[in-house]
């Protein structure tokens, strides 16, 4: 078991940011068409987490041309290339699955003052 998990900390990415759970964030993600890559910007919410060490997932919802839309990333993987944060929430539950069932005004989150 050490051996893997050595494995596991020298795979992990430097510059990871600090992700909490209700935060809106832009996620940069790879997109490799072809022999061309790009790379697109998802924003939303982070509405749960899971996992942790080189396995951790953040789940991000976001809602478009009135359908909502929600992708799991991988924090550690080559797909993602950058995740920026835009604001913090307010938040008082570890998962915030109540908001699919929210629309308009009432899926906002209230800022956290710092």
């Amino acid at each position: 078991m050490d051996a893997l998990k050595l494995i596991s900390d020298a795979s992990l990415k430097e510059n990871v940011p600090v992700i909490e759970i209700g935060d809106t964030v832009k996620v940069h993600v790879k997109i490799q068409e072809g022999e061309k890559s790009r790379i697109q910007v998802f924003e939303g919410t982070v509405i749960a987490k899971k996992h942790g060490g080189i396995s951790e997932t953040f789940t991000v919802r976001r809602v478009a041309h009135g359908c909502g839309i929600e992708r799991v990333f991988p924090l550690h993987s080559p797909v993602v290339d950058k995740v920026e944060l835009v604001r913090h929430g307010k938040v008082r539950r570890a998962k915030l699955y109540y908001l699919r069932d929210r629309v308009g005004k009432a899926a906002k989150l209230k800022e956290k003052l710092v």
